[in-house]
């Protein structure tokens, strides 16, 4: 009886009839440039998430300027690739004076950063995570039949909803503030981002998440 058959040699140790070494290509090297700030201002670096479940949605890539030009819009829940305040200047667009005008929305976030960062002394990026945070209701009320009596029933907000409803409702309340108001949009944007950012209830966002949130507890 024959014993176990002797391994091949490797490649490297094969004879001339073994070919050439085949040379696996190695991984590319990072960039040598620098990360480029948001509208050259804004460092990426040191912003953090602190809510778990929101930072696989956060989208916060490094980019100068946030604008896809369209090439993420009617396909399905490729928002969450989209950048953050590329997010919020599309709600702004849903406000009736910025509709269509997708570069003096932008150029609204862009005034209200630097008013924010003027006034706060702290990263407009990191304000808006804070406010987003602060904004994203945990619990919604959805209504289930029951023959034909229709019940409230609380129920768990995804991440994703969470985090679309937070943007539309900062950008909402920075809405309806500056209409018949003195206050420019972007002064009013910046006020909302704020006051989200440190938990006040005058907020429109925090206030309407609490509003959601009270209701919900109350249809458990």
């Amino acid at each position: 009886m024959s014993g176990p058959p002797e391994p091949l040699p490797p490649a490297e140790t094969a004879g001339e009839d073994a070919g050439p070494i085949v040379q696996r290509p190695q991984p590319a090297a990072p960039p040598p440039f620098p990360v480029p700030p948001l509208f050259g201002k804004y460092s990426f670096e040191g912003v953090e998430v602190h809510d778990p479940g929101l930072i696989p949605y956060l989208y916060l890539h490094p980019v100068y300027a946030p604008h896809t030009e369209g090439r993420l819009s009617g396909k399905p829940f490729l928002k969450t690739r989209m950048h953050l305040v590329e997010r919020l200047a599309n709600h702004l667009m849903k406000g009736g004076r910025f509709t269509g005008k997708k570069s003096k929305a932008l150029a609204t976030v862009r005034a209200a950063f630097d008013e924010l960062a003027q006034r706060e002394g702290k990263n407009p990026l990191q304000l808006l995570v804070d406010a987003v945070e602060n904004a994203a209701p945990r619990e919604e009320v959805t209504r289930l039949q029951f023959g034909g009596i229709s019940v409230p029933r609380a129920v768990d907000a995804s991440p994703a909803r969470r985090l679309n409803v937070a943007i539309r409702n900062l950008a909402l309340g920075a809405i309806q503030a500056s209409r018949k108001s003195t206050k420019s949009i972007h002064t009013c944007l910046a006020d909302e981002i704020a006051l989200a950012a440190a938990g006040n209830l005058t907020s429109f966002a925090v206030g309407r998440k609490e509003e959601v949130e009270r209701v919900a507890q109350s249809a458990r």
